[in-house]
């Protein structure tokens, strides 16, 4: 059970089995599918285009190749390594979430030490906040029915950081805690002073144990002293702070899992500190080789969030083998008003995916297929 526990929280850091490995090992997943989204929030020159039918890849989850192994250095201490490239099947271009930093990996690229002290990794990595409640969506990170659409600003949910370290501790009885800092929430680590460095303090604490999942997630962001992140428009963000409970249960006949999160953005005097918070409930019924899934997110903003947003999602899996699988998903998103706001201003969520945005569109449905090797 320990090393079950163990090997959960290493994926839940940086979503790799790379710590079970004797050696070097290829993997990646190819996820191609068409997707068709409609009723769109446009008011510009585009106001026209109510509908889009597009092939796509990287629906469901981004299609991706990678690099991971470990290295046995004796008395129980191993070194372990992942490098993992994000790719658009459809075009073989570059992965889109490729920054401005040319970083070749742009996914996730990490070197570390593991032993009986835990794990300690530094590179780029997945924020503990976003393993959390990707693992809890029905959706997960991906298709039309993905939390993320509804959720808010970028920084209140980071994805990956740069310039990371996290230590993942050994399992307490099913415990696991995680600790991580970045230097870089949106970009590499400034060559020039610290004070110009976006940086994140996460803790993560989780307990897993037969049907049960929990846990339970803080990170606060410092903005440097430049400009700051950009979140909704605004350059001039001071700090974000989340905190972030939810769990899972595992009946076999059903799987039920939600989230609430709050999040604060402060800003600097004058400008609106922007508040959202996030529910989410989810299940998830196995019905033979199907998995039904259907989700309900709300996320309730203040004025300088850009008001509320909620979402109704239906889907399902059907399971060729244990690494191919046929995927569908509708979603319908209504974009609230804010509250107290004159004139009103509506939330402009929509309905994205693992990689594609989802352009201004409200309802979307998608078909696809996805591998993992």
């Amino acid at each position: 059970m320990q090393k079950k526990i163990i090997a959960l929280a290493i994926a839940g850091l940086a979503s790799t089995a790379a710590f079970a490995q004797s050696n070097v090992t290829i993997y990646g997943i190819a996820d191609y599918g068409y997707s068709y989204r409609t009723d769109s929030t446009a008011n510009g020159p585009r106001n026209g285009d109510r509908s889009a039918g597009q092939f796509n890849a990287g629906q469901a989850a981004g299609s991706r190749i990678g690099f991971k192994g470990v290295e046995d250095l004796g008395n129980g201490l191993k070194a372990v390594f992942l490098v993992e490239q994000g790719l658009n099947i459809d075009t073989t271009t570059g992965d889109v979430n490729a920054n401005a930093n040319n970083i070749a990996f742009v996914r996730q690229a990490y070197g570390g030490l593991t032993g009986g002290f835990g794990t300690v990794v530094g590179g780029r990595l997945y924020s503990p906040h976003f393993t959390l409640v990707s693992s809890l969506d029905p959706f997960g990170r991906g298709t039309v029915g993905t939390y993320a659409n509804t959720y808010g600003g970028g920084l209140f949910d980071p994805t990956r950081v740069n310039n990371a370290v996290a230590y993942v501790s050994p399992s307490f009885g099913g415990f696991v805690v995680t600790a991580a800092y970045s230097n870089g929430a949106l970009a590499n680590d400034s060559v020039v002073s610290n004070a110009y460095n976006d940086t994140v303090y996460a803790l993560l604490g989780r307990y897993t144990a037969g049907p049960v999942d929990v846990g339970v997630n803080y990170h606060y962001i410092a903005a440097g002293s430049t400009a700051g992140p950009t979140i909704a428009g605004l350059d001039t963000v001071k700090s974000v702070q989340n905190i972030t409970i939810g769990g899972s249960f595992d009946a076999k006949v059903v799987k039920i899992a939600g989230w609430y999160s709050n999040n604060v953005q402060d800003n600097v005097t004058g400008v609106s500190d922007a508040k959202i918070d996030n529910w989410m409930i989810g299940a998830t019924v196995p019905v033979g080789k199907f998995a039904i899934k259907a989700s309900y997110n709300f996320s309730d903003g203040n004025r300088a969030a850009g008001g509320n947003a909620q979402q109704l999602a239906f889907g399902a899996d059907y399971n060729l083998s244990k690494r191919t699988k046929l995927y569908t998903a509708y979603a319908k998103i209504d974009n609230d008003s804010s509250n107290g706001s004159t004139p009103l201003v509506r939330r402009a969520a929509v309905v994205g995916d693992a990689v594609n945005t989802g352009g201004t569109f409200q309802e979307g449905f998608q078909i696809g297929m996805n591998h993992s090797f």
